[in-house]
């Protein structure tokens, strides 16, 4: 996995500087995902959630009640997220009717 430079604190400080293209998926998710609990990022969280489901494409298919299971995850977040993919299917669908 990349590391973060030092003074990128957050993914969203490195997206801002180097640009979307340059975040990895984890760092995507994290910023979806906005804040962590006790102990444990965002990014952490991202993390296993990919691990979880090995992508993005594999997280796409899953159902809200699987990613409810993962720890630290509330509605809101899931909500993000679901939402950010439904985006991402809509534009696809939206470029092949072009």
């Amino acid at each position: 996995m990349e590391q973060c430079n030092p003074k990128w604190t957050h993914p969203g400080s490195k997206l801002i500087e180097l640009g979307p293209a340059s975040l990895t998926d984890e760092e995507l998710l994290a910023i979806l995902i906005g804040t962590g609990y006790k102990g444990r990022s965002a990014q952490d969280i991202a993390k296993e959630l990919l691990d979880n489901y090995y992508s993005i494409d594999g997280l796409m298919g899953k159902k809200l009640s699987d990613l409810a299971k993962i720890k630290g995850l509330k509605d809101v977040k899931i909500v993000r997220i679901a939402a950010a993919f439904e985006i991402a299917r809509r534009v696809v669908r939206a470029l092949e009717r072009a």
